[in-house]
């Protein structure tokens, strides 16, 4: 009986809002379940492309451990990857030249994503994000920067960190300085 007097008002123009026709009213409702669709649907896009960029990345790092080369291929022509050693700061072709030795003999290096935090740009032109890896050195964090294209992902930056614990810094520190003392070697 409600659902019939619910039903008879909607079409009574008196009984809802006098003097707004009944197609305005429709329109907007209509409209009112589209933009919420729409959000709803950018929620998901926001997500989808969130695992798009840890598929990207995951890939990369699948890359360098098969000692594929379509891993710098993959990085920006002007991008930068710096690695654990103050001295490898690299663009692209310096780092493909550095790592050559690794990938003619297929053993290059493996790092697996322990977890990963990914931000973007509203336009999802840009996504950067953290990880923390599982590396032959032991735990390593890193961050990058990834520019999307309509020709897909490509690394721009990114930065690897050997993850030092607190407690052993003194140490840590002292040795490298005890290491910066020693006398250049003539090459």
């Amino acid at each position: 009986m409600r659902r019939c007097r619910w039903i008879a008002l909607m079409y009574d123009r008196s009984a809802t809002h006098p003097g707004v026709p009944m197609k305005k009213l429709f329109a907007s409702l209509f409209l009112l379940l589209c933009a919420g669709a729409a959000c709803a649907q950018n929620a998901l896009s926001d997500d989808a492309f969130r695992q798009r960029v840890h598929g990207f990345v995951d890939q990369w790092h699948a890359d360098a451990a098969r000692a594929d080369s379509v891993y710098f291929d993959k990085m920006a022509p002007a991008g930068v990857y710096i690695g654990t050693d103050k001295s490898e700061i690299w663009t692209r072709e310096e780092f493909r030249a550095w790592a050559k030795p690794f990938f003619d003999r297929k053993k290059a290096w493996a790092f697996t994503a322990i977890k990963r935090n990914v931000y973007f740009s509203p336009d999802k032109k840009y996504a950067w994000f953290d990880e923390q890896l599982n590396t032959q050195m032991g735990i390593c964090q890193a961050s990058g920067v990834i520019h999307h294209s309509a020709d897909g992902f490509q690394i721009e930056h990114y930065q690897l960190s050997l993850a030092v614990p607190n407690p052993l810094m003194d140490k840590f520190t002292k040795a490298i300085a005890e290491f910066e003392a020693q006398p250049v070697p003539a090459k």
